[in-house]
């Protein structure tokens, strides 16, 4: 009897840097932040990419670049609006999120991400403040029956 043993390749599990050179030959710029973060530019839109581990990378939500900060989309209900970290907003110009959907996409297929359906749609934003109720985001707001309580 005769065995047969088949040595497999071991998949090549790429580094950050591979990642990082496989963005700038898809004409995206990096800038290292740190050894496992780094932000990806091309034009007026960034992205911060940072090292998960494992070959695998996290990427932050795209915006729009702002002086060195990175506007991230926020929907008002009625307008869409550009924040940046420390605070300055604009109004979101849609030739701005056409380009910002543009370069989430190409930066998403250059990493080798998923592209998820709702994504593909179009921009989408993490925050809304379109909502008038006061304190809704507070871990524990008070309910009106607690406030009446609390009067009485």
């Amino acid at each position: 009897m005769v065995l047969m043993f088949f040595r497999h390749a071991k998949p090549h599990e790429p580094t950050f840097q591979d990642h990082l050179a496989k963005l700038k030959q898809a004409g995206f710029e990096t800038h290292s932040e740190s050894a496992s973060l780094a932000k990806v530019t091309r034009g007026a839109y960034g992205a911060l990419v940072e090292d998960a581990g494992g070959g695998k990378v996290k990427l932050d939500k795209a915006g729009v670049l702002v002086g060195q900060e990175i506007a991230k989309l926020v929907s008002g209900g009625y307008e869409m609006f550009l924040r940046t970290p420390s605070g300055k907003e604009l109004p979101a110009l849609a030739p701005q999120l056409k380009a910002l959907h543009a370069f989430d996409e190409d930066l998403r297929e250059a990493l080798g991400l998923t592209s998820l359906y709702n994504l593909s749609l179009g921009t989408t934003a993490d925050a809304h403040l379109y909502d008038r109720v006061e304190e809704r985001d507070e871990p524990h707001h008070p309910r009106p029956w607690e406030k009446a309580a609390q009067s009485h």
